[in-house]
C-alpha cells in the first residue's frame, strides 16, 4: 500500500493535511481548536492518539494556532524550521525536532523532504513525502513558484497545490490595498494562473490526484479555478478541490510499479 491523505479543512480559517502509509500517521499543520480538530478527525475515522507527529509550514496562525495545544494534550513531536519557531510564541511544545537546512528526514517509514517557499513567513517550508515508492506534494502558501519549487514538486504522483486567489476577484474585492498588495505579491499566495503556469510547466503525466486547495472565500470562485486551469490539467488523473470546512476525504496514491 502507498500513501494515504486528506485534508481536515483548507483556507484563511484554518488548515490541516494528514499524511499516512501503512499505521502510521502525520498531521500538517493545525490551525483548528482541540475540539475540532477532534471532531474534522473522527469525520476522516482518526483521532490525534493515532498521530506520529505533527509538522509545520509555517507560523501564520490558519496554520499553527492549534498546534501547541493538541500537541501537549497528546504528546505529540512537532517537526519545524527555527524561523518558524521563533518567529512567535508558539506556547510549550512537548518534543520539538527542528528542521535543519531543509534536508530530508524520516518519521516512522515516511521521508519528508522540507522544500523553501516564498511567503511572508519567517522560514517558511513546504513538504514531499515519499513512501512505498510513491510521492505526494504539498504545495500552498507561497507567492512564486520558482526553478527550486519546480524541481522539488513537478514530479509527484498526488499534488494538494494552492490556487488561492482571482487577481481581478482581489483587486476589485474588499480588502484594504496593503492586504491585497501581501496576497497578490512575491510573497503572498499563488493565483488561479500562477498554479496553471506552473502545471503546464511541469507536466502531471504521473499525477493520479490533483488537489486545489487554499481558495479564497472572498478573491475566487470555484468557476473561475476551472475556468484558468482548464487546459492544464486537461488529461489529468482525478482533479478535485480542498474546501474550508469539509477538506477532503482520504485519497490513496500507489507507486508507479
Amino acid at each position: 500500500m502507498g500513501l494515504r491523505f486528506a485534508s481536515l479543512g483548507s483556507g484563511s480559517r484554518g488548515n490541516g493535511t494528514l499524511v499516512a502509509s501503512g499505521g502510521h500517521c502525520l498531521l500538517v499543520d493545525c490551525g483548528f481548536t482541540i475540539k475540532e480538530t477532534e471532531r474534522r478527525m473522527a469525520r476522516l475515522g482518526i483521532s490525534p492518539p493515532d498521530l506520529c507527529a505533527i509538522l509545520v509550514t509555517h507560523e501564520h496562525s490558519d496554520h499553527l494556532s492549534g498546534v501547541a495545544p493538541l500537541a501537549r494534550k497528546y504528546g505529540l513531536p512537532v517537526f519545524l524550521t527555527a524561523g518558524t519557531l521563533r518567529a512567535r510564541s508558539i506556547g510549550r511544545l512537548p518534543q520539538v525536532h527542528l528542521i535543519e537546512g531543509h534536508q530530508p528526514f524520516t518519521v516512522a517509514d515516511i521521508q519528508v523532504t522540507p522544500v523553501a517557499v516564498p511567503h511572508d513567513a519567517r522560514e517558511a517550508a513546504q513538504f514531499v513525502f515519499r513512501s512505498c515508492g510513491c510521492s505526494l506534494g504539498l504545495l500552498t502558501d507561497l507567492g512564486t513558484v520558482t526553478p527550486h519549487v519546480e524541481r522539488h514538486f513537478g514530479d509527484c504522483d498526488a499534488l494538494v497545490l494552492e490556487t488561492n486567489h482571482d487577481p481581478k476577484m482581489l483587486a476589485q474585492g474588499p480588502y484594504p490595498p496593503r492586504l491585497k498588495q501581501r496576497v497578490g505579491g512575491a510573497y503572498g499566495h499563488l493565483s488561479n494562473q500562477q498554479a496553471a503556469g506552473f502545471l503546464q510547466r511541469v507536466g502531471h503525466q504521473h499525477l493520479q490526484h490533483l488537489v486545489l486547495a487554499h481558495i479564497s472565500e472572498k478573491n475566487n470562485r470555484l468557476a473561475l479555478v476551472q475556468e484558468a486551469l482548464a487546459d492544464a490539467v486537461a488529461g489529468a488523473g482525478n482533479c478535485l478541490f480542498a474546501c474550508q470546512e469539509a477538506g477532503f476525504g482520504w485519497l490513496a496514491v500507489e507507486g508507479r510499479g
